[in-house]
């Protein structure tokens, strides 16, 4: 194992105790919705490789996806609380420029 594969591991798993540290942290945040880190292996390959199955060279995050499932709807007393159950998003006018809500959001 070249130093360079150790090394693209213990990149992958920072990030992903970042990821699970920042789902943490907010979990009892109104709206907050997790993440989680996806990988994908990094594959060596040259001009004169040879074979069809190149030698792995390590792993990377490939990205960081929110999820957007269903959270928990709270009623509340207040009139201006607004939620939407099921699949949309609330559009937000910031100054004239349109933004649009986490999906599935609940906002209070």
């Amino acid at each position: 194992m070249g130093f360079n594969t150790g090394l693209s591991g213990l990149r992958a798993a920072s990030v992903d105790l970042d990821v699970t540290g920042n789902n943490i942290a907010n979990a009892s945040t109104v709206g907050f919705k997790g993440s989680k880190a996806q990988f994908g292996d990094l594959y060596a390959s040259g001009f004169l490789s040879a074979g069809t199955n190149p030698i792995g060279d390590g792993v990377r995050v490939q990205d960081v996806k929110q999820s957007f499932g269903q959270g928990n709807i709270s009623f509340t007393d207040n009139g201006l609380d607004m939620a939407i159950a099921g699949d949309g998003f609330f559009i937000l006018n910031n100054g004239g420029e349109i933004r649009y809500s986490p999906s599935r959001a609940v906002w209070y």
